[in-house]
């Protein structure tokens, strides 16, 4: 098999990976390669195919055609042992929650039949501040406190690598930034992260990132790198009667897209002669401010997404 990126800082290495569910085609040949201490982060719709991608890529879900290897171990014959070195943290709270978080740990402890699983709990009970709170039962938890409890769960056998599977759904923005915080703490010691997330935010915080939709991954890289690779063009505008003008602006066939943020509108399109030429009487008129500013992640992803709509209609129509 080739072995694609060669070098030991090589953590995820797939291609072509394919899963299928009946007739529903949930992963179109994913290649992906995530190296040491990246946060990866999977961005995309519901049912785009984040979760089933990272189920392949612990050992969860043998994909039905592909090739990889998973911290250096292969991702068909080697899942055993895959799933004993991840760590794996689900969209929904899957602890106990008539135990307190103290037994919580203890019992997961035991499940990996980890040596001094009761030092272990208390080690990581300390690390991520829940000490004070080791003997609440999990059921009285807020939100940020059970995903405090199952990352530490996570971290219990002291994996190298985390899949967190929409982690910070319904947690308030608080111990949305703790959480991150303690994400990059952790990929500072060398351990790679791979997280599904829908918030931009949080996509800007990882080192690269993915855009799956409809099992297809259609972009890959920084931040930057992805905004850049799609060449769109965006204006700010501000002014008198915005919601008379963003109705103007959708009539224009060069405008792709028009969102307001406060008391400003942002217009966007991936033609910048043609959007240049059919912005212009409007800049001309009296009473609004335009200033070109970069696009940012969320217009590269609707962009992302209606390019493969138009894509979709036209295979449809032909």
């Amino acid at each position: 098999m080739n072995q694609g990126v060669a070098g030991s800082d090589v953590v995820i290495d797939v291609r072509g990976l394919n899963k299928h569910f009946g007739s529903n085609h949930a992963v179109k040949d994913l290649a992906l390669t995530v190296r040491r201490g990246e946060i990866f982060g999977f961005l995309g719709p519901n049912g785009s195919g984040k979760t089933t991608s990272i189920r392949m890529l612990c050992g969860l879900l043998t994909p039905d055609s592909g090739e990889g290897t998973c911290l250096g171990l292969d991702i068909v014959r080697d899942t055993r042992e895959i799933k004993r070195q991840v760590g794996y943290m689900t969209q929904r709270f899957s602890f106990w929650e008539d135990l307190t978080i103290r037994e919580n740990l203890r019992f997961v402890a035991r499940m990996y039949g980890l040596n001094d699983g009761a030092g272990r709990a208390e080690g990581d009970l300390d690390h991520l501040g829940l000490i004070q709170s080791a003997d609440k039962l999990a059921g009285a938890l807020s939100g940020g406190w059970k995903q405090r409890l199952a990352l530490a769960a996570c971290l219990l056998h002291e994996p190298q690598l985390l899949l967190l599977d929409e982690p910070t759904a319904g947690v308030d923005p608080k111990a949305r930034r703790d959480f991150w915080d303690e994400l990059h703490a952790l990929a500072a010691r060398g351990i790679t992260v791979l997280v599904s997330t829908h918030y931009m935010d949080e996509a800007e915080r990882c080192h690269k990132l993915g855009y799956i939709l409809d099992g297809r991954l259609l972009a890959q890289g920084t931040a930057k790198e992805i905004v850049a690779s799609q060449s769109l063009v965006t204006w700010a505008v501000t002014g008198d009667d915005l919601s008379a003008l963003a109705d103007r602006l959708r009539k224009l066939s060069s405008v792709e897209q028009v969102a307001a943020f406060g008391s400003t509108l942002h217009v966007t399109g991936a033609d910048a002669a043609r959007l240049d030429a059919d912005l212009a009487p409007l800049k001309a008129e009296q009473g609004g401010h335009w200033q070109r500013i970069d696009p940012g992640l969320e217009d590269v992803f609707i962009h992302l997404m209606r390019a493969a709509g138009a894509e979709e209609t036209t295979a449809a129509a032909a």
